[in-house]
């Protein structure tokens, strides 16, 4: 575990130092496209985030290449040799699209042709476990077909629900961390050394959505871009292929006793194999509503649109962070639910707390401009605008300025008590009414400097 973990750090660590220069390689080379109609931020934001992703993969790669439990991994298979050929092909086609904004039939098929590296490599489904029936064997036309179907859909999947700040990485680095804790399960627990290459994928995953999300959060410094949210899709579907395809669970010995008890007992192995279709439930939801709705208009299933989930929850009043939040909050129970349904799917206490945290969810969406004021004793933990201390402070800040401004003269000799408010009313171009226009505080041109915050301007327009 401690190898894992290292090995998280350091995929973390490098990503999230190489954002940043990242970021200024591509305001230079000019990957920073203008506002689009169906585009939720209000000024152009640079992509090819992809790039310290793909970064922080080779380094994550790369440690645990060197050390000695994960050295393993690599002598007796090639797997992360066919994820980082197939990783490389798809970043590449990422970073010319962030670019040029290639046509989507050619991305269509380089994610084939990456997924084609892949298997030719030895990455693909060999079997299945189906439910009341047991481990069926694939032919190998069989499994390229379903190791290409499966990494296509996971890919544009996670490209479909990059739509708004941190949302894209943060819900796969839920799913990866839900995946990581079952593809350990499997090689700690039964011995099955075929579930570590999966483990590796799903740690180093991990890392590189963490590295990137501080950059990424509302309001984003960088996007990552087609470079990144296909490179994370593709090592999220490799991890998936890798425990799904690979792990005959035959060798976890679940068909003793009689043919009840064996399903029953098969239960907790085949829905977490599954994984992969409940850790991206939303994103896949997401890219079937939009297939069916953009056919049905006649226009292109790849033509894009305002109609995503994350735009709809934006239309019925939820913030941006809100809305990413509740994202977050649905991947989380889909994923976490499936793993803990698989360690123990006799107990209905499992059942009964998915059915609470998803009432509380439902209560969540229904209540879009409801915003709680956490405990004074909480708010050092929570953002400011949950904060009582901060509304108190505010308008004791506004009293202030009113008061000094009737001292000053500034609203005539018979100004009133309520005379500031009636005396701030825009003049002209949003200046108030004395003619003094407001103090310009925020962040200019694009989006901020660094992940931690933007650039400020303290200069008064006269």
């Amino acid at each position: 575990m401690r190898e894992y973990l290292l090995t998280l750090c350091i995929t973390a660590a490098v990503t999230y130092l190489l954002t940043g220069p990242v970021r200024k390689f591509a305001i230079v080379a000019g990957a920073m496209p203008e506002i689009r109609a169906r585009d939720v931020h209000r000024e152009p934001t640079p992509r090819l985030g992809g790039i310290a992703m793909f970064f922080g993969l080779c380094a994550g790669l790369l440690v645990a290449d060197h050390l000695t439990n994960l050295n393993e991994v690599f002598e007796k298979s090639n797997e992360p040799r066919a994820l980082l050929s197939g990783a490389a092909l798809i970043w590449l086609i990422g970073v010319l699209d962030d670019k040029f904004e290639i046509d989507a039939l050619i991305k269509l098929g380089g994610q084939m042709i990456a997924a084609g590296v892949m298997v030719m490599q030895g990455l693909t489904i060999l079997w299945l476990p189906v439910p009341w029936v047991g481990t069926v064997a694939l032919t190998q036309w069989q499994g390229t077909l379903l190791t290409v179907a499966l990494v296509v859909i996971t890919i544009n999947a996670v490209n479909f629900v990059d739509g708004l700040d941190g949302l894209a990485a943060g819900m796969v680095c839920i799913a990866s961390a839900a995946f990581f804790m079952y593809a350990y399960r499997i090689w700690y627990s039964y011995g099955i050394e075929a579930a570590a290459p999966a483990t590796l994928f799903a740690a180093i995953l991990m890392g590189m959505c963490l590295g990137f999300l501080p950059h990424n959060m509302h309001p984003a410094r960088i996007f990552m871009g087609d470079s990144g949210s296909m490179l994370i899709g593709l090592v999220l579907a490799a991890g998936a292929i890798s425990v799904t395809g690979q792990v005959d669970p035959d060798i976890m010995r679940l068909f003793s006793g009689s043919e009840r008890n064996a399903v029953h007992q098969m239960v907790p192995v085949y829905i977490p194999l599954l994984m992969p279709l409940t850790i991206i439930a939303i994103p896949a939801a997401d890219l079937i509503l939009a297939i069916v709705r953009r056919t049905w208009r006649g226009q292109s299933p790849f033509a894009a649109d305002r109609g995503h989930l994350h735009h709809r929850l934006l239309e019925i009043g939820h913030s941006h962070s809100r809305a990413v939040l509740i994202m977050y909050f649905w991947s989380a129970l889909i994923a976490f639910g499936a793993l803990t349904y698989s360690v123990n799917a006799a107990s209905m206490w499992i059942v009964l707390g998915v059915v609470i945290l998803s009432a509380i969810g439902l209560a969540l969406l229904l209540l879009p401009r409801f915003r709680p004021r956490a405990p004074r004793w909480a708010e050092a933990f929570v953002p400011p605008r949950y904060r009582r201390r901060r509304a108190a402070a505010t308008a004791a800040a506004t009293a202030a300025v009113e008061r000094s401004a009737v001292s000053a003269g500034q609203y005539g000799p018979d100004a009133g008590p309520h005379a500031p408010a009636d005396a701030v009313e825009p003049d002209g171009a949003g200046a108030p009414a004395g003619g003094q226009a407001p103090v310009t505080v925020g962040v200019t041109g694009a989006n901020g400097a660094t992940a931690i915050g933007g650039r400020r301007s303290s200069k008064v327009r006269i």
